[in-house]
């Protein structure tokens, strides 16, 4: 027993480091912790200068939401707002990472009539996604695919983020997670506006 006491504390860095190691292979809270903080070191900033020319969507291009009372929302039917929409899950350690720079930039807009905000969570798990909400104390729009997510707006990575412009046109996309809650997003969502 002496010598296992010994080893032990002889090697309790090295057993730390493989201990930390662990809890980020296996816990998805540890996982976006430290993206979180990365993501306020500056990294993960989402690159809105792409959407300078915007990306034609085809006018067939249908896609069908359900909000948490089970009301439709076509994508369609937000023509004439800017729009941004977040794909999601609640296993996902980068979506989970972002979302309260989301909320951040949600507090900021929710009372503009002219901009639209939807977390879309992919796998339809109405009731977890509410609990992990209420968890975190956020209060975004979740909505739930109730058609298939066409691919010209959701290619299967997990986070994806996509803005349209007033036209239903796509501004800006972002695959992988980002920092939504700095001042350059709403400065992108003004210029979408008056466009």
């Amino acid at each position: 027993m002496k010598q296992i006491m010994k080893f032990l504390y002889k090697n309790k860095s090295n057993l730390l480091f493989f201990a930390l190691i662990l809890v980020l292979v296996f816990s998805t809270d540890a996982k976006a912790l430290l993206s979180q903080g990365l993501m306020k070191l500056g990294f993960y900033q989402p690159k809105l200068e792409e959407a300078i020319a915007p990306k034609e969507v085809s006018s067939s291009l249908y896609f069908e939401m359900l909000d948490a009372d089970g009301n439709s929302v076509e994508l369609s039917d937000l023509k004439g707002k800017v729009v941004f929409i977040n794909f999601w899950a609640t296993w996902c350690p980068p979506c989970i990472a972002e979302m309260p720079s989301i909320q951040k930039m949600y507090d900021k807009v929710r009372d503009d009539e002219e901009i639209v905000v939807l977390t879309v969570e992919v796998q339809g798990a109405k009731e977890k996604a509410m609990k992990f909400m209420e968890r975190k104390n956020m209060d975004l729009p979740v909505v739930y695919p109730n058609t298939a997510i066409p691919e010209e707006i959701f290619q299967g990575s997990l986070p994806t983020t996509v803005i349209f412009d007033k036209d239903g046109n796509i501004a800006h996309t972002t695959m992988g997670m980002a920092d939504y809650s700095g001042q350059n997003i709403l400065d992108f969502f003004e210029e979408l506006k008056t466009k």
